[in-house]
């Protein structure tokens, strides 16, 4: 995904301020021009059981422009009282509007975090398979380990937790299983066929942006949200190699090899993997390269 930037000075997809309302976020005091500017402080805030939708404006048929994972942490730049909130998600700064009910202030109890590294996954209101689903989980939603003893059922190991929007659940161990593979490439292969969807973060669907920013975040590289600023934030190289992204026009793909590229992408609208130069979407790819970007250092 790729937005394009209204200043080039403060990208408003990550500087909180509203030229129109003259409303800018506390940090950016001193550096806008003219007078009568409102500032607000943000607040700490954490998102509920389900993936909440950042949209461009504070409305629900507005473009979706990212997703924050259950329990990530965010902060709400302005409340408004229609049930909208101006929110950061904090990993990448990124800005979006989201409905407040999708939030919860409370902080999350002191110890026991747990990170989901399955793909999809759910909680479940008991220790097993058959009983009803609490939460809908994927890829880094934050849980916290609640006090008390495990449970084995059909040799299945279960863990209860508390869910980052209140309340109690089970989640099966395997879902909560180390991710160990420091290859992003390979991370990234688990989500072919994958739904393409604009602004999505998770195996439930994503872009592409949104694909390599799961893949590297995943071996402990954190990426910016869009593609342009994932090629402005990597390094460039003439000689890729396997990991290292190919930017394009509004998009971005992982390499497997020289000439093979896994990617998100709106013309198949699913993970897919290419080859440049094969077929007539190869060779689009090849005529539109602007460049390879390797991880700094």
């Amino acid at each position: 995904m790729n937005v394009p930037l209204a200043t080039p000075d403060l990208d408003p997809r990550t500087h909180a301020l509203d030229p129109q309302a003259r409303l800018a976020e506390e940090a950016l005091r001193g550096r806008l021009t003219g007078g009568g500017w409102q500032f607000v402080t943000p607040t700490p805030a954490r998102v509920g059981n389900a993936r909440l939708s950042l949209r461009a404006r504070p409305d629900a048929v507005s473009a979706q422009v990212t997703e924050a994972l259950p329990g990530e942490a965010v902060e709400v730049v302005l409340a408004r009282e229609d049930g909208w909130a101006w929110v950061r998600t904090l990993h990448d700064r990124y800005l979006g509007w989201a409905r407040l009910e999708g939030l919860t202030d409370t902080p999350p109890p002191a110890g026991g975090a747990l990170t989901v590294t399955a793909l999809r996954g759910h909680a479940y209101v008991e220790p097993r398979i058959s009983r009803p689903v609490v939460a809908e989980l994927c890829f880094g939603a934050r849980l916290t380990r609640t006090p008390g003893d495990e449970a084995v059922e059909d040799g299945r190991r279960w863990l209860p937790v508390t869910l980052p929007g209140g309340g109690e659940g089970w989640v099966q161990a395997v879902t909560l299983a180390p991710w160990e593979e420091g290859d992003p490439a390979a991370f990234a292969l688990r989500f072919l066929e994958t739904p393409y969807v604009w602004g999505g973060r998770s195996a439930w669907g994503l872009d592409c942006s949104g694909l390599t920013q799961l893949a590297y975040a995943a071996t402990g590289r954190v990426l910016p949200r869009d593609a342009d600023q994932q090629r402005a934030f990597l390094t460039p190289v003439s000689a890729p190699r396997r990991g290292d992204l190919a930017f394009f026009p509004g998009h971005v793909g992982i390499l497997l090899d020289e000439r093979r590229m896994i990617h998100a992408n709106a013309t198949h609208m699913r993970v897919t993997v290419e080859t440049f130069g094969e077929g007539e979407y190869g060779e689009r790819l090849v005529g539109s390269l602007l460049g390879f970007g390797r991880w700094p250092g």
